[in-house]
């Protein structure tokens, strides 16, 4: 459960590069937030791994 804590915590970091690269066009923004995203992917790839392990050894 830390870990989906530590998502829900990065998906508000980005929320703000997001606007600033969507709604006004800010370059550097969009690179922090591709930045942020694959943060994110990894830490989701994470969670999968441990969901799957914990599923299988019921």
């Amino acid at each position: 459960m830390e870990k989906f804590g530590k998502v829900k915590e990065l998906v508000t970091a980005v929320e703000a590069d997001a606007v600033k690269f969507y709604e006004n066009g800010n370059a550097a923004a969009g690179t922090r937030l591709r930045k942020g995203m694959q943060d994110l992917k990894n830490l989701a790839q994470e969670i999968r791994a441990e969901v799957t392990e914990k599923k299988n050894t019921k």
